[in-house]
């Protein structure tokens, strides 16, 4: 017997909402008699789902490999026959004597699990023991993602995030099914990865004297307060183990030939000016770039061997954004360099700049990704484009067969202001509310079917310069970055905000018992009290 009830039903309140889910008649029951049974390829994932679930039940539920068993048991295997759901894809279906999660690939079988936690009762996300009946209602649900690429960018370059924040905003994201984290790790204000054979980045390249009060446009003086801090290679292994547990990607992002103060800090050799000075202390664009010599080049193919040591993500970013070419432009060498590789302008000097570090990660197997300005000057061959200033650079990407991440500051900038109401903490500029975020949708309909193939999927970024606070950080997120989830997971047609609404109320209980800070939905209510805000900065500026 199958019982219709809303999706936004608290019982059915799944995010991302699955592509099917059909509600069945009565409930499985969790006890401590259950087991998880499993088979060698998901045995890792039963036992994550078991501590996953230890806290609140009080118990840890034995994990199994013998399907021999007359006890009421919680079944994950790798079934080839559902090949057709994808890599990611999976099949739950929950009676009143088991629930079955299967998948062709262990990434399926580890969201199903996702999906059974949110099934159960709320208060499966304490974190001590709760006396109580743990039922979970008899669903059948067929599952896959509408994109490949489900990504989140975090800036610890501006203000440092420790790293125990970003393996609890793993777990958090993980369980939305986001499955890439993009860190960006080094930037004019600070350098946060070490480099063993470059000590100084760290020891000097890390840590600013001060960091400018208020918005840069209004600036109110200087902190007096020094900022820094990295992550040893020890920890962002650590980090690294710890996302590819939960299926998820980090992916670092090394920035050139801009967005190199810090380093040109700690190794002033490296700049056109071969000049002193200092991590910068105000945000903005700045201008120093990294001199194209090749002792620049073997110290960035030095620094990108340690970070592939580290990271066995496919892609690594190397920024190419904002880049002001000022110093190349008053350089009489770099100038010289521009006439002997007969390049028309500094731009196309980039786009060299930037194929020699393609040619080198391509032949460490790694493929190449930046900001949509490495189309400037001709895009790298093999390159992959991240489409932030709106979707143009996306569509010129796909357009000649390039891959895409779509990332645009219109639709997924959570730095950008959720309200108008001017008790909001202080924000770059801009107004991304989160009904924006989920009518965002990364295919821009110019292109062909064969085009749209090459757009991978979608990223959220929080640049962090007024991020100060990990509860301010995640305060941007969510649930922001929820409804992004949902975007790049459900499929479009099943996508509505009125659903959403309602599911995402139902789950702020969990949010809460994860102790994440988010803005509540509440609040949505209010927006039509607050006018527009004319103080808001224009997107583009800081």
């Amino acid at each position: 017997m199958h019982v219709r009830v809303p999706l936004n039903h608290p019982e059915l309140s799944i995010l991302p909402q699955p592509a099917s889910i059909v509600r069945e008649e009565g409930y499985f029951q969790l006890t401590q008699d259950t087991v998880i049974v499993t088979d060698q390829e998901t045995q890792a994932i039963g036992t994550l789902l078991a501590n996953m679930l230890a806290p609140a039940l009080g118990f840890l539920l034995s994990v199994l490999t013998d399907e021999h068993t007359h006890l009421p048991t919680i079944s994950l295997s790798i079934d080839s026959q559902l090949a057709h759901l994808g890599q990611e894809g999976y099949m739950l279906k929950v009676t009143a004597g088991q629930a079955t999660l299967r998948a062709a690939h262990p990434a399926g079988v580890f969201y199903a699990t996702q999906t059974l936690r949110q099934l159960l009762p709320v208060e499966i996300f304490s974190s001590t023991p709760v006396s109580r009946t743990w039922t979970i209602p008899a669903v059948s649900i067929e599952d896959f993602p509408r994109f490949s690429w489900r990504g989140c960018m975090l800036d610890s370059a501006r203000h440092f995030i420790p790293m125990q924040e970003v393996i609890k905003l793993i777990d958090v994201l993980a369980f939305h099914k986001i499955n890439v984290l993009h860190l960006h790790l080094t930037d004019d204000q600070g350098w946060r990865i070490e480099i063993k054979k470059y000590p100084k980045l760290t020891e000097i390249g890390a840590y600013r004297r001060e960091t400018v009060i208020g918005h840069a446009r209004r600036p109110q003086g200087y902190d007096s307060t020094p900022h820094g801090g990295f992550y040893s290679q020890d920890d962002l292994r650590e980090i690294v183990a710890y996302a590819a547990d939960r299926f998820m990607t980090v992916v670092p992002e090394i920035d050139m030939p801009g967005h190199a103060q810090s380093a040109i800090a700690a190794y002033p050799e490296l700049g056109v000016l071969k000049a002193p000075v200092e991590v910068a202390t105000t945000w903005g664009i700045h201008p120093y770039l990294y001199n194209p010599t090749e002792a620049v080049f073997q110290f960035l193919k030095d620094v990108l061997s340690e970070v592939m040591a580290i990271f066995p993500s496919t892609f690594i970013h190397i920024g190419g954004d904002e880049a002001i070419k000022d110093q190349w432009q008053d350089s009489q060498q770099v100038q010289a360099l521009i006439k002997a590789l007969k390049l028309k302008d500094e731009d196309e000097l980039q786009s060299w700049f930037l194929s020699q570090i393609r040619t080198f990660l391509a032949h460490n197997n790694r493929r190449l990704l930046g900001w949509d300005e490495i189309l400037d000057g001709g895009l790298p061959s093999g390159a992959t484009v991240m489409s932030w200033r709106g979707m143009d650079g996306g569509i010129m990407a796909a357009q000649s067969h390039h891959d895409v991440v779509m990332t645009p500051t219109s639709s997924v900038y959570l730095d950008y202001y959720q309200s108008n109401d001017p008790a909001e903490p202080l924000a770059i500029g801009g107004y991304l509310p989160v009904d924006k975020v989920y009518a965002f949708d990364p295919t821009p309909t110019v292109l062909t079917p064969e085009q749209a193939q090459h757009i991978l999927g979608a990223q959220c970024n929080l640049w962090s310069e007024y991020v100060q606070t990990t509860e301010h950080l995640e305060y941007l997120l969510f649930p922001r970055a929820i409804a992004l989830s949902e975007v790049v997971w459900t499929p479009k047609e099943r996508l509505e905000f009125s659903d959403f609404r309602g599911r995402l109320a139902a789950h702020e209980a969990r949010l809460a018992s994860l102790n994440v800070n988010f803005r509540p939905v509440e609040k949505l209510d209010q927006e039509q009290m607050f006018p527009a805000r004319a103080d808001l900065v224009v997107p583009g500026g800081f």
